[in-house]
């Protein structure tokens, strides 16, 4: 059983250019009206202004290179962790692997989804909504099972992809 999980990035690097061009053509355009009325000062706000949201507009778009892919075999549980330049493969023995969700401390914080064995845990789909997060932690609590416990890999469907 595979399983490919990736952020939803809806957001098109033209569409980013368009939004960003449109805002600072608004934002620098008040900023000269207000320059011509002795409020010059207006522009290195309205700069820096510009230049955090082309920073957060950057780091979302960078979002659409992240990828995980779990595999489950009868042997083994892997999780491959792919950006754009790096990759990370984490592998345990699926009869001694155990999945567990856990619950945030308050409520302000999602939940958290590893896989563990033998002392080693990591994280998946931390990207994912938690409604998401449940679902996946139910498939792969279905296709893992516990400590001691690997259940045929039949009822799963093979290939499915979470966005």
């Amino acid at each position: 059983m595979t399983i490919e999980l990736s952020p939803n990035c809806s957001l098109t690097p033209r569409g980013a250019v368009l939004f960003f061009g449109s805002l600072c053509l608004v934002t620098f355009g008040i900023a000269a009206i207000m320059a011509t009325r002795g409020l010059w000062p207006i522009f290195p706000f309205a700069g820096l202004e510009m230049g955090v949201l082309g920073w957060a507009l950057r780091a979302s778009l960078q979002r659409r290179h992240h990828c995980q892919i779990i595999t489950v075999t009868p042997e083994r549980v892997a999780v491959e962790t792919r950006n754009r330049a790096h990759r990370e493969q984490v592998e345990f023995p699926r009869h001694w692997a155990q999945v567990k969700l856990r619950r945030a401390d308050t409520h302000l914080h999602p939940s958290r989804l590893t896989i563990e064995s033998h002392g080693r845990s990591y994280e998946v789909g931390s990207f994912l909504t938690e409604e998401e997060r449940q679902a996946l932690a139910g498939r792969l609590m279905r296709s893992v099972g516990r400590i001691n416990e690997s259940p045929p890999l039949g009822g799963v469907p093979e290939n499915v992809r979470l966005e």
